[in-house]
């Protein structure tokens, strides 16, 4: 990494400080502004975020802005690369949707009082884009640890904003394994800063690349950051606080915290094994992680299939498709040829799985708030009464299920190749079992949905939100034919 500033680091920061600024404007003018606020602000951060993508893939390196001139390790740095680009694009998008989806469940009117809630939503997704842009720029380990906390301490109120008591103690149990994690990754920090000296990821990376000796402090540092990970990201076992949480908060609130939150740790995750410790990602390490991933996906997908709320499914299909993610480490890790293809693959399920889960979460929460509930057995004939929102569940689905053309499709596919190409073949299995299981639970809501007679609805619900639900959905399926430039920008900076 250069100890300069790159020329367009500004932009690193600007991404920071346009929430940032957002959120303070907010408390400073008061609860009815900070919904014009949030979604003024939005086009900016989406400009920005544009902005830096644009500038990594001109350059085909990442850029580096270094905070009050000092350099590492005396100073900060901030540093965007490939990966680190297209999570910056897609938390751009991602939260912008869902916040004018959110406008019918957090308007206040001027003919109505002020009411806590709203406030509370429009600054909390303010904060959320603050510390997303941290965690995908923070260049030193002790920053990306605050930028979790902030990032936790902004999640976990948006599940409990109607205050009923499921939402309260769904919110409390996602506390207690986000605060759990972050003790076990604070303790990981303080054993590498006490066997290094330093917290910068690319000096890290120096100097575990020169190691030479004894590596167990070092590899159990990575051990109780990679378990604090873990659980901040739902893995399974690790998985108990996801399913209530995003089932029980509002639709919108679930859309981010699927697409956008638990992604946030594992990035940091991907940071440590491939950035910090590369030389470290041995091949029983990354076959735990892989193995992990596995259960994920079997587990999350069979207890998808036996829910019967919509909004359970749903979070159960996060669980699942969380496992694919972690298929990265065994197929990316190495010096095989194949590696550049299940990297590639890895992060295209990231892409995709943030669009398509986003666009299933708010569609179902307009047929719950249409039909009044969101029993599965209750919704029948519903894609007859609400096209549009069935064709966004069900495209989302389409690349649950890794169908072409869509984005899941791909990601499945060199997941696939990679795990052909590098001999292990027990990856191709389960990844070919969780795109069935997600036929399966996909089916049992679509096929009686298009089946019988037009359901009554209770309440009409506006086509603006459908089609926000919807362009969500078209943005996985349009991933499966993402041009050459996306798959060039993701492996820029790979591996430091």
């Amino acid at each position: 990494m250069p100890l300069a500033t790159s020329p367009a680091g500004y932009l690193l920061v600007l991404a920071i400080v346009l929430p940032v600024s957002g959120m303070v404007l907010s408390f400073v003018l008061g609860g009815r502004h900070a919904e014009r606020i949030a979604l003024a602000t939005a086009p900016f951060g989406l400009a920005i975020a544009i902005a830096i993508a644009a500038e990594v893939l001109k350059t085909g390196q990442p850029i580096t802005y270094i905070v009050g001139g000092w350099s590492p390790p005396l100073g900060i740095a901030l540093r965007a690369d490939g990966f680190s680009a297209v999570m910056l694009v897609t938390s751009a998008l991602v939260l912008p949707a869902a916040m004018l989806y959110a406008r019918a469940y957090f308007a206040t009117p001027a003919t109505m009082r002020e009411k806590r809630a709203p406030f509370a939503f429009w600054t909390l997704m303010q904060g959320l884009a603050a510390a997303l842009a941290v965690v995908f720029t923070g260049g030193d380990l002790f920053t990306l640890y605050v930028a979790l906390e902030l990032l936790t301490f902004a999640a976990v109120p948006l599940v409990c904003l109607d205050g009923r008591a499921e939402t309260l103690e769904a919110a409390l149990r996602y506390l207690l394994f986000a605060l759990l994690g972050s003790i076990l990754y604070l303790l990981g920090v303080g054993l590498i800063y006490g066997r290094f000296g330093v917290l910068d990821i690319a000096l890290l990376a120096e100097r575990t690349r020169a190691l030479d000796g004894d590596t167990r402090a070092l590899l159990v540092a990575g051990a109780l950051m990679t378990a604090g990970l873990a659980a901040k990201t739902a893995l399974f076992p690790l998985h108990l606080w996801l399913p209530p949480a995003h089932a029980n908060a509002p639709a919108p609130a679930s859309a981010v915290l699927s697409a956008l939150v638990v992604k946030g740790s594992f990035f940091l995750a991907v940071r440590l094994w491939f950035d910090v410790m590369p030389t470290l990602a041995s091949t029983a390490a990354m076959t735990v992680l892989g193995a992990l991933g596995c259960g994920a996906i079997l587990f999350g997908s069979v207890m998808a299939l036996r829910q019967e709320r919509l909004k359970l499914l749903i979070a159960y299909s996060t669980v699942a498709q969380i496992g694919y993610l972690f298929l990265v480490f065994p197929l990316a890790s190495g010096a095989g040829a194949w590696t550049a293809v299940g990297w590639t693959g890895g992060i295209m399920q990231v892409l995709a799985h943030a669009l398509a889960k986003s666009g299933m979460f708010l569609a179902a929460g307009l047929v719950a708030e249409a039909v009044g509930h969101d029993r599965i057995s209750g919704l029948r004939g519903v894609g007859r009464s609400m096209p549009v929102t069935l064709l966004a569940f069900g495209l989302g689905g389409v690349s649950l299920m890794g169908l072409p053309p869509s984005g899941g499709f791909l990601a499945k596919w060199w997941l696939l190749l990679a795990s052909v190409q590098s001999g292990q073949w027990a990856w191709c299995l389960v990844v070919l079992a969780g795109g069935l299981l997600a036929g399966g639970y996909v089916f049992r809501v679509v096929a009686p949905a298009i089946a019988g007679e037009p359901l009554v609805l209770a309440k009409p619900v506006a086509r603006g939100r459908e089609v926000v639900a919807l362009l969500l959905a078209l943005g996985a399926i349009a991933l499966g034919v993402a041009p050459d430039g996306l798959l060039e920008l993701i492996r820029i900076g790979r591996g430091g």
